[in-house]
């Protein structure tokens, strides 16, 4: 009898261990890649745990997700209800495509549902996958934090933009290092940052779908990243004509309404350098084209004036930011189908009044010179001169602007991010196309409003000595893999850096002709600089006449060679036409490439134009070579590339 009753109580004891390990499992779940190459284990229990494979490759060891609330932590003991799956076939056709005119992507997704009204949502794609929170509350609450925490599972390289504050204007050089090096309490990492892990794979995370939320921070641990966020600002006052003194900041990073989805958080993986090149990830993510009335939004060409000193030269009149020097780069874009001119800081009386021109500038004959020409005519102004006179774009639009330049943001806590958005929606009333200067990463907003043409936050031509290809190499894998990048490409003063010096109004670009010819077609965004000065474009005819060939929105992208921070090379298609560019850095005196014309249609033989490194252009950095032959399909091209060089070619 008692020893029916120790089986009973064992019987019964081995059936409430077997009930909680069909819990546990039950609280684990799988997520895989359409192509099965990427899994994600989720794991349900005193926190929500993931971890990443890559072809049964461990990536990321058990990271956690939480948000902290302001008497809760939710993913911490949570509370699991339910959880649904997804799959499917996510198909757009992007109003300004950067890389491809038509998107199509399979993804799996899983929705797992708690107690306390939320949800954390997991989505794959062969690139990579992302996950993001949603909450479905009644009441707006405050976010003290959301916390990102990774776990690498040996010591990984990692490339950062490092900041030493949440005031940045993005444009600090990459720094390389280990995982276990990145400690330091001082600085943290802008986004996207992008790790090398094993067997060669490389993670590039960033955000998309960011509205109303501040963007995120990376700190390191040692073993791991974590994320960190701006406080919000709630007081605040002008501080000269471009920035505001914050007085006081919130002891949360968002206030928020209750039932939404938070920003997605996501990862491009591959052990392929030529996928992170490819990649649509923030398109995918993001929310989709909210305009009814899109066919305005003309993505193009723009000559600058700036970077140059407006200095035209062989001229009868005298150069400066003046009506006469206006009117010389609106013939100059004509001339060559250039559909924009900037007119930035020095066209208006001053920086703080928008509707008063520099009384030596007759701004209304010009935007009528420019309308007999094609031409339009784009503004630059200071963020807060925009926020003090937001009337400014129905101004703008009756006098036939056709977009504005915004500069100095250089923040992204919620007040900001929500800053980019009221702009961007303002100046679609008006039919005005915004470029974002001083700022920070795309997230996603451009899709949403895609009258918002480019972003800067990038260390680019306009730093002079400081935009070496080494750095430069970097962009095409991290800033620009994200999305539309201002880097103000075009110099035709072009010097290997032993050699750089440049002082306006003879600017300078580090690198060769050839390379400064092939960032327009390695390098994306909706509105592409034209930097250098228009009499330096009409000395180097040829070369202008490829440079303003090139489109600045593509029908499909082809990444054909590529080593992270060393040399890429991308085939792109507009039409019938493609356009080939190549860029390396400074590690070899010299690389030599086989390309196989696989792309191209079968049929009649094609003319290849190309512009290459001449024979001296590792001393001489403007030492170029202009070459054409046939090529068809399946064809070999042999090409070098010098040190800090490029290539660049068009098929047509």
């Amino acid at each position: 009898m008692y020893l029916s009753k120790i089986q009973d109580c064992l019987i019964w004891l081995a059936f409430f261990i077997g009930l909680g390990n069909a819990v546990n499992a039950q609280n684990k779940y799988e997520l895989n890649s359409p192509d099965k190459d990427l899994k994600i284990a989720i794991e349900i229990s005193d926190s929500i745990y993931y971890s990443v494979y890559a072809k049964e490759e461990l990536l990321l060891g058990r990271s956690t997700l939480s948000l902290q609330l302001k008497n809760e932590i939710l993913g911490v003991q949570p509370n699991f209800k339910k959880v649904s799956k997804s799959s499917g076939t996510q198909e757009s056709a992007p109003i300004v495509p950067l890389k491809f005119s038509r998107i199509k992507k399979d993804f799996k997704g899983i929705r797992i549902h708690f107690d306390k009204d939320y949800a954390v949502e997991f989505k794959a794609f062969n690139e990579g996958f992302a996950y993001r929170f949603i909450l479905d509350r009644k009441d707006s609450l405050a976010v003290f934090n959301e916390n990102l925490n990774i776990n690498f599972p040996s010591d990984y390289r990692l490339h950062l933009q490092q900041t030493p504050s949440f005031k940045t204007s993005y444009e600090y050089p990459y720094t390389h290092l280990k995982s276990s090096e990145f400690t330091s309490d001082e600085n943290m990492s802008v986004l996207p940052v992008l790790i090398e892990a094993a067997n060669n794979h490389k993670i590039l995370i960033s955000e998309s779908d960011l509205s109303n939320y501040p963007a995120m921070f990376i700190k390191g641990t040692g073993n791991g990243l974590k994320s960190i966020f701006p406080k919000n600002p709630i007081d605040f006052e002008d501080e000269g004509d471009r920035s505001m003194k914050i007085l006081k900041r919130a002891d949360y990073i968002a206030k928020i309404e209750g039932k939404r989805n938070l920003p997605w958080r996501y990862f491009v993986i591959s052990d392929k350098d030529t996928e992170i090149l490819e990649n649509t990830m923030s398109q995918n993510l993001a929310t989709p084209n909210v305009l009814k009335d899109f066919e305005w939004i003309k993505p193009g060409q723009v000559s600058w004036e700036w970077w140059n000193g407006a200095s035209p030269y062989n001229v009868d009149f005298v150069a400066g930011f003046n009506e006469e020097t206006y009117k010389y780069f609106i013939d100059f874009a004509s001339n060559f189908d250039i559909p924009y001119i900037i007119m930035d800081e020095g066209w208006a009386a001053s920086t703080t009044d928008p509707y008063t021109p520099n009384p030596e500038i007759d701004l209304f004959e010009l935007i009528e010179y420019g309308k007999e020409r094609n031409v339009k005519i784009v503004l630059w102004l200071t963020w807060l001169t925009v926020e003090h006179h937001f009337d400014l774009f129905e101004k703008f639009a009756e006098w036939g602007i056709a977009g504005v330049k915004i500069d100095f943001m250089d923040r992204s806590d919620q007040w900001m991010v929500n800053y980019y958005e009221r702009v961007a929606k303002e100046a679609a009333k008006h039919k005005l196309f915004v470029d974002f200067h001083g700022s920070f990463k795309p997230a996603g907003l451009e899709y949403k409003y895609p009258n918002i043409l480019s972003y800067e936050g990038v260390l680019g031509m306009e730093q002079m000595e400081r935009a070496t290809p080494d750095n430069s190499l970097f962009l095409p894998f991290m800033r620009n893999a994200v999305g539309a990048m201002d880097y103000t490409p075009g110099a035709m003063i072009s010097m290997q850096p032993e050699y750089y010096y440049s002082r306006r109004p003879n600017s300078a670009g580090v690198g060769t002709r050839a390379y400064q010819m092939a960032l327009f077609v390695v390098f994306e965004s909706g509105l592409q600089m034209l930097a250098d000065n228009p009499t330096n474009y009409i000395k180097n005819k040829e070369c202008t006449d490829f440079i303003t060939e090139v489109p600045v929105t593509w029908d499909e992208t082809i990444a054909l060679e590529a080593k992270l921070g060393e040399y890429a090379i991308v085939a792109k298609r507009k039409g019938d036409k493609w356009f080939l560019g190549g860029i390396a850095n400074s590690e070899k005196e010299e690389r030599s490439f086989k390309i196989q014309l696989d792309f191209l249609e079968k049929g009649e033989e094609l003319e290849l134009t190309s512009f290459e490194d001449g024979i001296n252009a590792k001393r001489q950095a403007m030492d170029y070579v202009k070459k054409t032959k046939t090529v068809k399909k399946g064809d070999i091209l042999e090409i070098t590339i010098v040190k800090n060089g490029g290539w660049a070619a068009k098929i047509e």
